[in-house]
């Protein structure tokens, strides 16, 4: 299982991100970060990818699908949106559809990890 979630200005959500690191035994996770969100520190091995939401939507996907392109090790992954805004959100959908890759979404919760779709 791998996962990708995205971590945005909106620090008290990063929580949520690092309860799905914590509880769940991901062979990769990738993290795109906003440039406010550098200073968030993995409690696990992760590979990081820092996006500039100043840019226009289209800039931002293109960016990030020639980053993630060749980056997973399946078909799908695990997604967390818990973190970030519309526009971040847009643009990872995007670039994870143009991979082209299926996502599952997934919540820490307070049974644990849960996919809700």
């Amino acid at each position: 299982m791998e996962l990708v979630a995205i971590l945005g200005e909106d620090k008290e959500t990063w929580g949520q991100v690092t309860g799905l690191i914590n509880n769940e035994d991901w062979e990769k996770i990738i993290l795109i970060k906003t440039k406010s969100a550098t200073s968030y520190l993995s409690p696990k091995k992760s590979d990081s990818i820092i996006i500039d939401s100043s840019k226009p939507l289209t800039e931002m996907i293109d960016f990030l699908l020639k980053e993630l392109k060749g980056k997973f090790l399946g078909f799908e992954a695990h997604l967390s949106m818990a973190s970030g805004n519309g526009k971040e959100h847009m643009a990872l959908i995007s670039a994870l559809m143009k991979v082209p890759l299926g996502v599952r979404l997934a919540a820490f919760t307070k049974k644990g990890v849960e996919i809700i779709n």
